[in-house]
């Protein structure tokens, strides 16, 4: 019998427990203020306009739908880039964020002229290390997160990533990092690009929640456009689970970036014969609902909106928190509740009060004490942060 998954095993338990009180903040996915899942009012308006158009459930092509393809490239790098004005992209839909970085992994290990190792942020995504073995690949971290601050370990980070071996594949988290929450500065990223450049590394950006971090979908695609202007070539993985709510619908995209229009071609090409004995070709619904949110202007200006709601949601839970913390009369500095951002907070609980507060309170979350804030309401706000002081004074 193989182990459970750690993450969905939190919501396994959570189920069974009986506790009127208890509390989820293992999984990452979107609850409104009463902890139910939330349908976006653009894609049940995408999925009616798309039933009226009465169209066949034709295979797609191996790359995916060219119009859901075409959108995503301009949502991640801009419609005035050069990227995009020069089409130097070469994008494939995929099984959603997972699916673009197992097949970017592939596609790595087959034609990556440098080492074939990818180097992940310490920590990571729980899913990370086992995609890029799948794919072949070899895997090795860097400095991230700073335990003792919540925050990141620039200084840290930028010594271990000048002594990446030139060549080598470097995947960072374009915004809100899982599962820390916790994200580099403008000038930090700037700072990174160079180091980068000067290395020689590959970047392979995991976007897995562009518009859902700061409710801006320009904002929390700094990182990836700027690395673009610095003249990077990338891999970028990305997903429509969080910023669109389309979790089941398996929504993602895989782009290499190119340096002529042949190239993307070539790319393209290795990249279908990649896939096609994965999984042949993708699924059709969940992208044609995001390529009708991108191109139709009213649906994407309503999209965008209900977005920017979600963001907002989160960050005022973070704030909420903090502040029943504080009332709560806790001693300890929890400004990285706010300062983090996205989804997840790292709350620095260490393994035994993740124990206790499951134990004791019914507060579910993953031993690494990260928390998904969309599992916080303002029900049970002040629950937590009295379960959360309980276990840390």
């Amino acid at each position: 019998m193989g182990p459970p998954d750690a993450i969905l095993g939190v919501t396994e338990a959570f189920k069974k427990d009986t506790n009127p009180k208890k509390i989820n903040l293992g999984a990452g996915a979107y609850r409104d203020d009463n902890g139910k899942p939330y349908v976006l009012k653009s894609v049940l308006k995408a999925e009616k306009m798309i039933a009226d158009e009465k169209l066949d459930k034709e295979y797609a092509p191996i790359s995916g739908l060219p119009e859901f393809c075409k959108a995503s490239a301009e949502l991640a790098f801009g419609e005035n880039s050069a990227v995009i004005k020069n089409k130097l992209y070469a994008t494939a839909q995929s099984i959603s964020g997972t699916g673009a970085l197992r097949v970017g992994g592939a596609f790595l290990k087959a034609f990556h002229n440098g080492p074939k190792v990818v180097w992940l942020p310490t920590p990571s995504w729980g899913n990370h290390t086992p995609i890029m073995k799948h794919a072949g690949l070899d895997v090795k971290q860097y400095r991230y997160f700073d335990a003792k601050t919540c925050g990141i370990d620039f200084k840290g980070a930028v010594e271990d990533i000048k002594k990446i071996p030139q060549g080598s594949v470097i995947l960072l988290h374009a915004c809100a990092h899982n599962p820390t929450g916790v994200d580099p500065t403008p000038e930090q990223w700037k700072e990174l690009s160079q180091v980068i450049k000067q290395q020689k590394l590959l970047p392979y950006f995991d976007m897995a929640y562009q518009g859902y971090a700061s409710g801006d979908v320009t904002r929390d695609a700094f990182a990836v456009r700027y690395f673009a202007e610095q003249g990077h070539q990338m891999v970028l993985s990305q997903s429509y689970a969080k910023n669109m709510g389309l979790y089941g619908e398996r929504v993602g995209a895989v782009t290499v970036t190119c340096d002529s229009a042949e190239e993307v071609g070539r790319v393209l090409s290795q990249v279908k014969i990649l896939i096609r004995p994965m999984y042949s070709s993708p699924p059709v619904h969940g992208a044609r609902i995001a390529a009708k949110l991108m191109a139709t202007p009213e649906l994407r200006k309503e999209w965008l909106v209900e977005l920017k709601g979600m963001a907002d949601r989160i960050i005022t839970m973070r704030k909420m928190l903090r502040d029943n913390l504080t009332k709560e009369g806790s001693k300890h500095n929890w400004s990285h509740i706010t300062d983090q951002i996205g989804m997840f907070c790292f709350t620095g609980l260490k393994p035994n009060q993740v124990e206790r507060i499951t134990k004791e309170f019914s507060v579910y979350l993953t031993k690494d004490g990260r928390i998904s804030i969309a599992g916080v309401s303002s029900k049970n706000n002040a629950y937590l942060a009295h379960a959360i002081h309980e276990v840390t004074k």
